[in-house]
């Protein structure tokens, strides 16, 4: 009887350590492949993301800090899976004053209903964290890579 606890209290700290593992690298991998698909997806879009790509300088003073210039800043039109995501910066004092999606899938019910309710998540948090380091909310992950590629273009456009 000892010995078939003992293997199931085993068996149980296996599998929890699995779990434990299979999370921890399923995370650190999705941030690699952000880091490094970020080049492709822009190069695959070609010339429609040339197109909808610009800057706008309000002004061309340097920031302190971190290392922004103050502007508005459009990054390129990311690809995803469902459609395309394009987000406009406007940097203040060096700083991310404001967010806007200017462009977003809005083919089906199901994606302005998705869309609607978290790209102000996504735009309220990329300025609280003065970053394009933001957290994916559930159900959301495509519409979360393409609105954080697009806003590491326009913050890479911003450090120039």
């Amino acid at each position: 009887m000892i010995k078939k606890i003992a293997t199931l209290l085993i068996s149980l700290a296996v599998a929890l350590a699995i779990a434990i593992d299979g999370y921890l690298l399923f995370f650190k991998k999705g941030d690699a492949e952000n880091v490094a698909t970020d080049s492709n997806v822009n190069s695959q879009s070609g010339s429609s993301t040339s197109q909808t790509s610009s800057i706008s300088n309000s002004s061309s003073s340097s920031s302190s800090g971190s290392g922004y210039q103050d502007g508005i800043y459009t990054g390129k039109s990311a690809s995803m899976r469902w459609g395309n995501v394009q987000v406009k910066v406007t940097i203040s004092n060096g700083k991310i004053t404001k967010v806007q999606t200017i462009k977003y899938p809005t083919d089906n019910p199901h994606d302005q209903q998705v869309n609607s309710s978290v790209l102000p998540t996504y735009e309220d948090e990329a300025v609280k964290n003065n970053s394009s380091k933001i957290q994916s909310v559930s159900g959301a992950t495509e519409t979360w890579k393409g609105f954080t590629k697009s806003l590491q273009s326009a913050l890479n456009k911003a450090e120039s």
